[in-house]
């Protein structure tokens, strides 16, 4: 049996079906919005993110091409993830704080691996940091929702010079090529590679998490540990992926 919205994914969105689908996906906007706004300051109102994520629904129903094989959800989720990320960039959302940190922290992480030739452990890192474990665990939680780079930094050139935005490759435009198409493959590999050098309780943790979508508590009730403990593998493993992506995108870019 074909839900309404495996029908609406199968169809070429028109002026007729179009107020239809946006009702469809509203309720997603709201999905959304809750994530992102789980790892924000609570000054970020949750409606806020949501009034910007309309406004990215309505953008995807605009420039989705049915024919080029990507599911509507799947893009539609990406374009609403990336107008909210986008409005969080413009509020400068970041406090200062938190990017002295973030800056501190990885000059601290840089600085050890260089001597070790290794990852430095934990008690490594808190130790040439002066701080203790929960200090340093509270620096990681700190920083881990400060973006890695923009989706327009990830955009790809076309053959004229223009930029082109990666959302707009993933829905399949018109005017992708040989080499966005192959770049855009390249992109995927790099975010599976930098995934699979992460310890094997963290790449459990990005799994559980952002892909089967389960929460802190559930997830603890799983690995068995508690749902600090799995907060702290969390910030951990959003850490490492972060620095581990930037440093290979920057390289690769």
């Amino acid at each position: 049996m074909i839900t309404k919205s495996e029908e609406i994914n199968q169809i070429e969105i028109s002026i007729e079906n179009r107020e239809a689908v946006i009702k469809e996906y509203a309720p997603m906007i709201k999905y959304v919005a809750i994530r992102i706004a789980k790892r924000l300051p609570p000054h970020i109102e949750v409606d806020d993110l949501i009034s910007v994520g309309v406004l990215g629904l309505i953008d995807a129903v605009e420039k989705y091409d049915a024919y080029r094989g990507a599911k509507f959800k799947t893009y539609a989720e990406f374009r609403v993830r990336g107008a909210i990320l986008d409005e969080l960039r413009a509020m400068d959302w970041v406090p200062r704080s938190v990017r002295r940190k973030a800056s501190a922290l990885d000059g601290v992480v840089q600085k050890l691996q260089n001597q070790l030739g290794r990852p430095p452990e934990d008690d490594e890192v808190a130790g040439e940091m002066g701080v203790s474990m929960d200090e340093l665990f509270n620096t990681m939680n700190e920083t881990k929702s400060m973006p890695i780079l923009s989706l327009e930094d990830l955009g790809i050139a076309n053959e004229s010079g223009e930029k082109q935005n990666l959302l707009d490759c993933i829905a399949g435009k018109g005017d992708t090529d040989p080499q966005t198409s192959l770049r855009l493959r390249e992109l995927k590999e790099i975010i599976a590679n930098a995934i699979d050098t992460l310890p094997e309780k963290e790449r459990l943790m990005i799994s559980l998490y952002y892909y089967e979508e389960m929460n802190m508590k559930l997830i603890g009730e799983v690995l068995g540990i508690t749902e600090s403990r799995v907060s702290q593998i969390h910030s951990k493993a959003v850490y490492r992926l972060r620095s581990k992506l930037k440093a290979i995108i920057t390289e690769e870019m």
